[in-house]
């Protein structure tokens, strides 16, 4: 498909102008003020539809680096797979992710789980995608197997976590650190405090405390941010290891990754919408019936919502520049999965739908309101995601030569969010109600239209997995005059 695009505002990370954008072999082939459709007829590799974007603004497709699809946490498997959560990316202005696999067997090689994963996602994925490695226990074989996954596999992120059954310890940590450093790869952490969460949770059941309410107080934002800045001196220890913090959601923690900016650390992190719109209180929403605590269970979570000043300091981060990306953390069930909790928050699985509702939540809430400038907006969910995985400038920048990955907003469309609009397989809308200014009225996956005011028009399979670069230099070393 060839596509000329006119008369819209483009936004990149850097600047924005108004200007028109053809696109041909699913690549952006041209970018200049006045293209006529004339002029791009005989070059096109097929007819020409020509859109008028007046008074739209057109971003670089959004880059998800955070999503569980097809997971299995043990006591649930989740309810979106890579075909129905990518077809709610992309209704949702998203046209790549990057997902967090699973655990596999106890033992496991890391190619196992990426094996698992390209069949998962093959023949299913809408838009493109690649996956983070998870590590999940360390010896001298795995510590090897990392630059096959690097050079050969394309894989450069690695996810380990410091909770949850297949925990790393310290010693553990630091040596994944140290040979990711050595591949120029990138660490990706879940951080909150294991022991110290062990100790409230059993306390708080031994209580009869089994209410969604207690999910959240027994892992208070002091378990996260001991873990944030654990994983700081760690990094240290391992040579300055580029470090990136998945779903920060306490200011305590921001503090610490703010010290190690201002000392030149390489350390990233990531917030989601969740922690930037819904609070503590979410966990005590009630309905009629037998079962009044239900609601709570849509918000459990790990880490979970905090109150209203953590949700404040998070979007002084993100203005700042201490937190470099949005993300999701997309982890979709049902209701009826949900309900497990209603014998005890520990058995109520972990996560929520969201994949959809980021970038019109991020333009509303933070663009339209002020919060951030158009620009910045952009780097968060597109750019900056792209620069640090490994993905850009094939995405996350309108530029000549760019995959034509582009979505279409409309500043001017006032959408209520409902889960009836929702493409996700999961029952329940965690904004349900907030009316939101501006939303993605087009989206194109290399320069196909997927999605034309709401309806979705790709095709399972659609999308390619991406193999991604090691970290740049500009982002591996910060400047520490």
């Amino acid at each position: 498909m060839s596509v000329l695009i006119k008369n819209a505002t483009l936004v990149n990370a850097d600047a924005s102008e108004q200007s028109d954008v053809f696109i041909n072999n699913g690549l952006i082939e041209r970018i200049e003020p006045d293209i006529h459709s004339a002029d791009v007829n005989l070059s096109a590799s097929s007819p020409v539809e020509v859109i008028d974007a007046s008074g739209k603004y057109i971003i670089p497709g959004g880059v998800d680096v955070h999503t569980h699809f097809n997971i299995d946490v043990g006591i649930a498997q989740s309810c979106d797979d890579f075909y129905s959560g990518t077809v709610s990316a992309a209704c949702g202005g998203t046209t790549t992710i990057i997902d967090h696999m699973g655990f596999g067997p106890a033992g496991c090689s890391l190619h196992h789980q990426l094996e698992r994963y390209h069949e998962y996602a093959c023949d299913s994925a809408v838009i493109d995608y690649s996956f983070h490695g998870t590590i999940q226990h360390i010896d001298d074989s795995i510590l090897d197997e990392m630059e096959s996954m690097v050079l050969d596999e394309g894989i450069s992120s690695f996810k380990l976590y410091l909770t949850y059954g297949f925990k790393l310890d310290d010693t553990e940590v630091l040596a994944a650190l140290s040979r990711l450093n050595q591949l120029n790869a990138l660490t990706c952490v879940h951080p909150e405090n294991d022991g110290a969460i062990r100790f409230l949770k059993n306390r708080m059941l031994a209580r009869g405390l089994k209410d969604p309410i207690y999910h959240a107080l027994s892992r208070p934002p002091e378990c996260e941010a001991e873990a944030v800045g654990r994983m700081i001196n760690l990094a240290v220890l391992a040579g300055d290891a580029p470090v990136y913090i998945v779903h920060l959601s306490n200011g305590i923690g921001l503090e610490y990754i703010r010290q190690a900016h201002q000392r030149g650390q390489p350390v990233f992190a990531e917030t989601c919408p969740q922690y930037l719109q819904l609070d503590i209180n979410r966990y005590n929403e009630t309905c009629s019936g037998d079962f009044p605590a239900d609601q709570g269970l849509k918000y459990i979570m790990s880490p979970p919502l905090r109150d209203s000043d953590h949700l404040k300091q998070l979007w002084h981060g993100l203005q700042d520049g201490t937190i470099s990306t949005v993300a999701t953390d997309h982890c979709a069930f049902t209701m009826e999965q949900k309900r497990a909790g209603r014998d005890g928050f520990q058995y109520c699985p972990n996560g929520m739908p969201g994949v959809e509702n980021r970038i019109p939540l991020m333009f509303s809430e933070g663009v339209m309101k002020g919060r951030l400038s158009i620009n910045h907006f952009v780097d968060l969910v597109s750019t900056k995601p792209a620069q640090l995985f490994g993905l850009y400038p094939r995405k996350g920048v309108i530029a000549e030569g760019s995959d034509a990955d582009l979505v279409i907003i409309d500043p001017d469309c006032e959408v209520t969010l409902s889960q009836s609009q929702m493409h996700s397989r999961s029952d329940y809308c965690p904004f349900e109600g907030m009316t939101l200014q501006g939303y993605p009225v087009m989206t194109l996956s290399r320069g196909k239209i997927i999605v034309r005011n709401g309806v979705f028009k790709g095709l399972a399979g659609d999308g390619e997995f991406i193999p991604r670069e090691t970290l740049n230099r500009c982002f591996r070393y910060w400047n520490r005059s």
